[in-house]
């Protein structure tokens, strides 16, 4: 065998070596999908945010509840009083006396139309709906984390075949330059693999790039850097069909049901507009006493007595509130309108990704089947002398490429996949069975829905709670 075919042999069989490496499986890893979802749910800001905005929607209807029962005030009041009095041409003698006061008045609420009964259902109208915003926003966090997830996986694989490919064309470039040497290819042969070289290096670099990009993005959304990221699990369409997911999307979305709540809110609020000239019907009572530092008089006070009044005309201003409660009320009905149009489409384009997704995976399958046999057809006829070597390289390099273009849509189609889920509303912890413990937003409202004071029972639970969120 010649110089030049031992340097054939070598290069093609290195090359054949580096393909079977970068085809090779990744090892298995030990971070998964659902990992890294559940780490983004544990640490998300936003969704501690939103928590936070769900708890003071909680406080309205405490609120709410506590103007349906007695106001108890008191009243203290410690006067001096001095000064000179003067009468009937009698010489002008000093006043000074000290005295002091102190009352207790409670008032309770009898009747005002319904009112403020209304704005207790309104506060309740708009606890659910901030509910289902939170659900919205954790659709979101997990999304995010899914993407990132994806995002780095692929980048690193994208990474690992640049690299791999650096070497097959170093070796080739080494051939190149051992043939030279013997006179059997000319310079030009061994600038083209220093060109190839070149190239390789710079998509290396911007594959890195790449990856370090994705892994800030996912330290964003998880919390933390990743870990060595495995193979996602199979997936399963959540629908047979985009109008089966359309019809789940109509039931289940946040962002629907949130609207759905507003709207009854809303339609609440012009009821309570209309109540606002109906009279109000007050109890009141007060007991008080006053006594004096500079003698033994002392005085003793009570009262109690219904009151009832309402407003007969305050400048067209409650014809301008109901008006307005109107307006927002239609306007409402309007956006819960159009947001199951834009929800419905964006099921069917999610629908329509996955597909596409699908389709595009087969297909670069197919054609990484086709680089492979065409790679290994060129492999053995450059073993023959039929092929140059930057032939070889060059079906080397189809068989990479096509090898990336996999990475590239198995990752679209896994995001495909749980884009579909948020667009049906399914992506959620408890959809999912997500090993993390799952937020309650019922537990903050049950113990703050009857107001408790301070000196209850229920209300030191709440201060401990309190105190264990860090809010006091």
């Amino acid at each position: 065998m010649s110089v030049s075919s031992r340097i054939r042999t070598k290069a093609i069989a290195g090359i054949a070596g580096l393909c079977l490496a970068v085809a090779t499986p990744l090892a298995v890893r030990a971070e998964s999908l659902a990992d890294a979802m559940a780490e983004a749910y544990r640490s998300s800001g936003l969704l501690e945010q939103n928590r936070a905005v769900l708890r003071a929607a909680d406080e309205d209807v405490a609120i709410a509840v506590s103007t349906l029962r007695p106001v108890v005030r008191w009243l203290g009041d410690v006067t001096r009083r001095f000064g000179d009095s003067a009468t009937g041409g009698l010489p002008a003698r000093n006043i000074e006396q000290s005295s002091a006061s102190l009352a207790l008045s409670a008032e309770l609420l009898l009747w005002d139309g319904g009112r403020s009964k209304m704005d207790l259902d309104i506060a309740k109208e708009s606890v659910l709906a901030v509910r289902q915003a939170l659900i919205g926003v954790e659709q979101r966090v997990l999304l995010a984390a899914v993407e990132a997830f994806m995002d780095v996986r692929s980048s690193y694989e994208i990474v690992t075949l640049r690299r791999n490919n650096i070497r097959v064309i170093t070796e080739e470039l080494r051939a190149a330059r051992d043939r030279f040497e013997v006179g059997e290819v000319t310079r030009t042969d061994v600038a083209l693999a220093q060109a190839r070289l070149a190239q390789a290096r710079s998509n290396l670099a911007q594959a890195e790039g790449d990856l370090a990009i994705a892994i800030e993005a996912y330290r964003a959304a998880v919390g933390r850097a990743p870990g060595n990221l495995t193979q996602p699990p199979v997936m399963k369409m959540p629908a047979r069909s985009v109008e089966a997911a359309k019809s789940v999307a109509e039931r289940t979305h946040p962002d629907l049901r949130r609207l759905q709540f507003e709207v009854s809110a809303t339609e609440l609020g012009v009821l309570k507009a209309r109540a606002a000239t109906n009279p109000q019907v007050t109890l009141r009572g007060q007991i008080g006493v006053t006594e004096s530092f500079d003698s033994t008089d002392f005085t003793e006070s009570g009262s109690i007595g219904i009151e009832a009044g309402g407003v007969i005309y305050q400048g067209g201003q409650l014809r301008a509130l109901a008006r307005k409660a109107m307006a927002q009320r239609d306007a409402k009905r309007a956006e819960l309108l159009a947001n199951q149009r834009i929800i419905a489409q964006n099921v069917g384009t999610a629908f329509a990704r996955v597909q596409v997704a699908q389709a595009a995976l087969a297909a670069v399958d197919e054609q990484i089947r086709a680089a492979r046999v065409a790679f290994r057809g060129v492999r053995e006829e450059a073993a023959l002398g039929a092929r140059t070597t930057l032939d070889v390289l060059n079906a080397e390099q189809e068989l990479l490429d096509a090898q990336a273009n996999r990475i590239t849509a198995a990752s679209n189609e896994y995001k495909a996949y749980y884009g579909l889920l948020s667009a049906m509303g399914l992506l959620t912890v408890e959809n999912l069975k997500l090993n993390v413990p799952q937020y309650d937003p019922t537990a903050y409202y049950n113990m703050v829905k009857d107001a408790p004071s301070a000196v209850s029972e229920q209300g030191r639970k709440l201060d401990r709670v309190l105190q264990k969120l860090g809010k006091q």
